[in-house]
């Protein structure tokens, strides 16, 4: 029996891997998504807010994310907080993503024209009503680029969760290759399936970014 044969045997630990992954992706998107919008509305409204969320994107930049992950998932028992370890991987990764992201909208924010808020204002817009309608819509589409890459970042990190025991896509590969000791080939379809994954999303940003100029946040 070939070794491809045996990976074609082993499809359904790759297809589990594979599920596992996207949903980790999805779930730490989402939460990182919303850490990133709420420090970065926080770095213009009042001086606690802004220390906090401050404080918050320079530490996220300074900790390695295995570090990260390695603290929540054994270091919180010892404080008596245990946790599972798809929970520790998902936190770990909106939060550590999150100070990423707000760092990104943070740079965008710094070009928006300032008449736009000034009219807002006039109309009796709210702060946070201004920055979820009119100001992170523009946010979002401005800084496109750059939010991709974080989220294939994003995505290549959920491997680092195989050390804490989350079978995840590489957590698959790793299985069969210790199994039949096939490691560049199981490694392969591993970096396929990534590559796949990345693709998607790139496509995404783009049909993200059609619908942008087509309501007007965004020129061609």
């Amino acid at each position: 029996m070939s070794e491809w044969e045996i990976l074609w045997q082993s499809r359904d630990i790759f297809f589990k891997g594979l599920l596992s992954t996207i949903t980790l992706f999805l779930l730490s998107f989402l939460g990182s998504f919303v850490i990133g919008c709420l420090a970065n509305y926080w770095l213009e409204h009042g001086w606690l807010q802004r220390l906090l969320a401050k404080s918050y994107m320079n530490l996220m930049r300074t900790v390695p994310f295995l570090v990260l992950v390695y603290l929540i998932y054994y270091g919180l028992p010892q404080l008596g907080l245990r946790v599972d370890a798809w929970v520790a991987g998902v936190v770990g990764l909106a939060v550590y993503h999150g100070a990423y992201f707000a760092e990104i909208l943070r740079g965008s924010r710094l070009t928006l024209p300032l008449g736009q808020v000034e009219a807002a204002r006039a109309h009796g817009f709210r702060p946070w009503g201004m920055y979820l309608h009119l100001i992170l819509p523009q946010l979002l589409l401005r800084s496109r680029p750059l939010i991709g890459n974080q989220m294939v970042y994003a995505l290549k990190d959920t491997a680092f969760l195989s050390i804490i025991t989350v079978q995840e896509l590489t957590a698959a590969a790793n299985t069969v290759q210790a199994g039949y000791f096939i490691p560049t080939k199981a490694f392969i379809v591993t970096i396929v399936f990534y590559i796949v994954l990345s693709m998607l999303m790139d496509l995404g940003l783009k049909w993200v970014g059609k619908r942008g100029i087509q309501r007007g946040f965004e020129h061609a």
